[in-house]
């Protein structure tokens, strides 16, 4: 049974090899003996917009959403799959069949059964359809058929080697089928008001104040969650986010919640906590990417001069205060498994920026300036504002003006991906372990699809690329994949519709009295089941 799942998942379990043995415990001594009751209150900014990543994977959705919801399967301190809603799986030796064996007695949060009926609409009515990734995760997924209320059997046209990274409650989360099924799934009102099978209940949503999930006590994880309240906050302000944490108003808050500039301080408090394990399962970077619409922008030139003008390493030493490394491409370097640094780099040098925008025929009016542009950033903390106020000011030394557009996180989505309104956006994407599950959207043709987010806003379309993707996607041998990804990464790094800035490393906060933190490589992408206050 399982050694089919691990052998479809060695990938992801090469990369897990190469992690520091630190990152891979999950926790340290022992915290004592978990108690009951209690109310955690948490952080997450930017406030959500749904309540499942299925719609929308931002991940303030997700960092919420994932104590409602359940996958298939979790992932244990080496990203081994362990149970979750399905007890057990086998693949056929074709690799063309994956079958579940479903719990039996879980119930959705309005008392519902769940059956093999909800996993079958979910993957193919939501996962396929909707879901940002899961578009082409499961483009290889022909059909599930439900022999009987507990047996799930997914069929292929082709190996998918991806697939099982794709199946825990941030990236698979199983949606009800009684209450999606006939109703338009971005607009159903249970995005907003979720009911799932996960350690927590949806209770409240006050928009603009707090998110109030209650204990689930019919949970198929006996004994759990220990906490009977888990109240989720929106402070946008930096600081009072600070403020709240050191104060003790706030116990726990993940994705990096306070301030950069802060962090050491924060560091020698002896009431809280720094964590920067449990972040490893997402891998981001963060980026700049040029609207390919816009005529100056498809320019090669002018998009390579960009490159050269931005200054990655004073970036992350000034606004990132150095906990963050400059990228040479799309996979982080911390991937092992999959990066390259065989690939064309751009360094720092405003004078071969000047030379390439004269070049192009863009070259300094009276007033200095070649031409302007439009910049939106993802609004989900001070530093992505700041970083898009430091590329304003090093495209304006060779003569490009930029307008920092600032606005909320929905307008920014229907701007940049409904309607393909911007010239450049920056911010942070997440590759994942295995790049095919973050990374493709990004730079696939048939992955452009208005009104979705998180997908190709660029317009990038190239045959080759796509011709590569397309064999990273239906590979069966993990080494001619892993080639396939190396040469992924040479191919944009030379037409660039994205340009890779920075490789991301972030941080948790919480209380010294908060227990059972998960520093497993998915940590904070996973619920809070298993957290307890201490007296």
């Amino acid at each position: 049974m399982r050694s089919g799942a691990l052998k479809l998942f060695a990938v992801a379990a090469a990369f897990i090899g190469l992690l520091p043995a630190a990152v891979l415990a999950q926790t340290g001594p022992s915290e004592g003996t978990p108690k009951r009751g209690g109310t955690l209150v948490t952080i997450i900014q930017p406030e959500p917009t749904v309540l499942t990543t299925t719609v929308n994977n931002q991940f303030s959705n997700g960092a919420v959403s994932v104590n409602i919801y359940d996958g298939l399967v979790a992932y244990d301190d080496n990203l081994g799959l362990k149970p979750a809603l399905a007890e057990s799986w086998e693949i056929s030796p074709d690799k063309l069949t994956l079958t579940f064996h479903l719990r039996h007695g879980v119930k959705w949060h309005d008392g519902a059964p769940f059956t093999s009926a909800d996993v079958r609409f979910s993957a193919l009515e939501i996962w396929k359809k909707v879901h940002s990734r899961g578009r082409l995760t499961f483009a290889e997924l022909e059909d599930v058929e439900t022999p009987d209320a507990y047996t799930a059997i997914f069929r292929f046209r082709a190996p998918s080697l991806v697939v099982l990274s794709a199946l825990n409650a941030w990236e698979g989360q199983v949606l009800p089928k009684h209450l999606y099924e006939n109703t338009d799934i971005l607009k159903n009102p249970h995005n907003v008001e979720p009911v799932g099978t996960g350690p927590f209940k949806f209770k409240s949503w006050t928009k603009g104040e707090a998110i109030e999930l209650v204990r689930n006590a019919d949970y198929w994880d006996a004994g759990k969650p220990y906490l009977d309240r888990v109240i989720y906050r929106f402070i946008p302000d930096g600081g009072a986010r600070a403020a709240a944490i050191e104060i003790g108003d706030v116990g726990y808050a993940a994705f990096d919640p306070v301030p950069f500039a802060d962090i050491e301080r924060v560091r020698k408090l002896p009431n809280l906590k720094v964590e920067s394990r449990g972040y490893e399962w997402n891998a981001k970077y963060y980026f700049l990417e040029f609207n390919l619409r816009n005529p100056i922008l498809a320019d090669i030139r002018v998009r390579r001069a960009f490159a050269h003008a931005i200054d990655r390493q004073g970036l992350a030493d000034t606004v990132w205060f150095g906990l963050v490394a400059p990228a040479t491409g799309p996979i982080p370097s911390f991937t092992k498994a999959f990066y390259t640094a065989d690939v064309p780099t751009y360094a720092f040098d405003p004078k071969e920026a000047e030379r390439l925008l004269d070049e192009a025929g863009y070259k300094r009016g009276a007033n200095g300036v070649r031409f302007s542009i439009n910049q939106d950033f993802q609004p989900f903390n001070e530093n992505f504002r700041k970083t898009a106020e430091y590329i304003r000011q090093n495209l304006k030394r060779v003569g490009v003006e930029v307008n920092v557009r600032s606005q909320d996180l929905g307008a920014f989505v229907r701007r940049v991906y409904g309607s393909y309104d911007f010239d450049i956006n920056t911010g942070q994407f997440s590759v994942f372990i295995d790049p095919e599950l973050g990374l493709l959207r990004q730079f696939w043709s048939k992955s452009i699809a208005p009104g979705i987010p998180w997908t190709n806003a660029s317009g990038y379309a190239d045959p080759g690329t796509d011709k590569v993707i397309e064999g990273i996607k239906s590979a069966a041998d993990p080494e001619q994949r892993v080639a396939l990804f190396h040469e992924l990464q040479r191919r944009v790094q030379r037409d660039l519709p994205v340009l890779p800035l920075l490789e991301l490393k972030q941080f948790t906060v919480y209380n010294t009295n908060v227990r059972g933190v998960s520093v497993r490589p998915d940590g904070a992408m996973s619920s809070l089941k298993d957290i307890w206050l201490a007296e």
